[in-house]
């Protein structure tokens, strides 16, 4: 080889590891400080994750992208070597991997190029029970198939897709499949519950079912062995990010999770952006995303389409959340897409350690049984206060678009009995348990298509206190708005059309202000006690 051949190979040999680290640097987008602009509350920009310019290819250590191989281990190693040496990226390429857990670690942002595909095993055994939190209560479940603890700038970042899996672990009800759906599900194994109305896909699953009182929480459940019976039961999360810090999602697709999609919980710094998050409708627990206690957020540029909620906010259940104490705080909710979900936005139920300073605002709704949901119930305890909600477009809503519900009972809208729906509200004492809901300000809210246009529904001990609803059109509703067990409400220029009712019913409120007019005082029939 000649002197200037030589020269020529050793700059391209020299240039290859700085083509491939801007190749990974353009990927990754941008966070524009403008969208701090109209943040109606003091909002720290959201740190983010930044890494050395390593990367390996999981290729490098074994793994193989056929859909047969199992790539637990390979990839896993990528990791550590990345982590093991100050950080930097490990590629995923294009190729359809199958892999157990993997684990997220400190400086290490995992980069799925477009094309590639990973599929997480549906052999049970592969998921060892851990003790955790679900649905805001200390348990135990199986191991998520992403997962971090105590973990410091981490990402997932690129193209590709992740599948949990899912349909290996749900039980499904009957009413949401059709009967050809349905009698193809029977046959392909599993069991029924009594009643015939829902499939579990193994005995063990229908166990822990039975064990229950507590949403999906078992109980008198003590021993390994009993906890290992029930496994299919503990569904684990698709992604479950704990106690971490500078925390980046970015572009990739989340799909088919066991149960929620998407949980970080006690995380600080951490941005969701330009995420896909697709979960059957009929998935029980489905939800997108549910972000719990957390502190500094960004959910921007996203599309989710859920079997539960979609973009959930949460702080722990009862006295388990209140002993956490760790608020849901300073969170931004921007340009996000939903297409179906129990609610658009939710707040709850599990809120018990608080949740303040949030902002929603340009996202559209499409579908979901509800738009703007907040719920929760006695024996919470917490405060919800301080949330902003600002120019919400939705359509096809059968529910309500905005619906404050402080006597959830852990039911989906459309599972709601005439019961439910006529609780009689008597008065408590207020005590740690009463969850308060108060200083929530929404405006700019567009729909067409709804069941009842509003309904607020508080706690007598402990009205909705302080909500401000202006600039709303609600057309080809079915009813109008109710006010209930609220004091300090104020709608302004709100135009509802509905096809039965009166457009805006207040009943057990004080100080409510409806277009200029005040009401200090209305009874449980709706009769005004003063007016002025």
């Amino acid at each position: 080889m000649n002197t200037l051949a030589k020269r020529l190979l050793l700059v391209a040999t020299l240039c290859l590891p700085l083509t491939a680290n801007l190749v990974q640097a353009q990927h990754r987008e941008v966070i524009d400080n403008s969208i701090y602009n109209d943040v109606p509350f003091e909002m720290p920009k959201v740190q983010q994750p930044s890494f050395p310019a390593l990367s390996v290819n999981i290729k490098d250590f074994g793994a193989k992208g056929d859909g047969v191989t199992l790539n637990t281990q390979a990839i896993n190693d990528a990791i550590k070597e990345v982590n093991s040496k100050g950080g930097g990226t490990v590629v995923i390429p294009e190729g359809l991997w199958l892999s157990g857990p993997i684990e997220l670690l400190s400086n290490v942002n995992l980069y799925t190029e477009r094309n590639s595909l990973v599929l997480f095993t549906d052999d049970f055994d592969a998921y060892p029970i851990i003790s955790t939190s679900f649905e805001g209560l200390e348990t135990r479940r199986c191991q998520s198939p992403i997962w971090a603890r105590n973990a410091e700038n981490i990402a997932i970042t690129g193209y590709g897709a992740f599948d949990g899996a899912g349909d290996s672990w749900r039980p499904v009800k009957k009413e949401k499949l059709t009967a050809s759906q349905w009698s193809k599900l029977v046959k392909s194994g599993g069991v029924l519950d009594e009643a015939k109305k829902i499939w579990y896909p193994t005995a063990g699953s229908l166990k822990g079912a039975l064990a229950c009182k507590n949403f999906n929480n078992p109980e008198g459940i003590e021993t390994d062995e009993e906890w290992n019976e029930i496994k299919p039961w503990l569904r684990p999360v698709l992604l479950n990010i704990v106690k971490s810090k500078k925390v980046l999602l970015e572009g990739v697709t989340f799909k088919n999770s066991p149960s929620w999609c998407l949980h970080p919980l006690s995380c600080e710094d951490i941005t969701i952006n330009n995420v896909k998050v697709f979960n059957p409708w009929y998935s029980q627990n489905g939800d997108a995303l549910d972000l719990e206690s957390c502190k500094n957020a960004l959910i921007i540029n996203n599309i989710f389409d859920a079997g539960d909620d979609a973009i959930c906010i949460k702080s722990g259940k009862d006295e388990d959340g209140r002993r956490r104490g760790e608020p849901c705080q300073n969170v931004l909710v921007k340009n996000n897409v939903v297409l179906h979900g129990h609610g658009g936005f939710v707040v709850g139920s599990e809120m018990s350690g608080g949740v303040k300073n949030i902002y929603v605002a340009d996202c559209t709704f499409l579908g979901t049984d509800v738009g703007l949901r907040f719920k929760s119930t006695r024996g919470r305890g917490g405060v919800v206060e301080n949330i902003f909600i600002n120019n919400i477009n939705m359509i096809n809503i059968p529910n309500e678009p905005l619906l404050f519900d402080l006597f959830y009972g852990g039911k989906a809208p459309d599972e709601l009995t005439e019961a439910d729906k006529n609780r009689k509200p008597a008065l408590m004492p207020v005590t740690i348990e009463t969850p308060a809901f108060r200083n929530i300000h929404i405006s700019n809210v567009t729909c067409k298509g709804a069941g009842r246009a509003m309904f607020f529904n508080g706690l007598p001990e402990m009205p909705i206190q302080n909500v401000t609803v202006k600039d709303v059109v609600i057309t080809d509703a079915a009813e109008g708005a109710v006010i209930s067990q609220a004091d300090g409400v104020t709608l302004e220029n709100i135009h509802i059309q509905a096809a039965k009712g009166a457009t805006v019913e207040l009943k057990s409120a004080k100080n409510i202000k409806v277009e200029g007019v005040f009401y200090k005082e209305i009874d449980a029939k709706g009769k005004s006690i003063n007016k002025k």
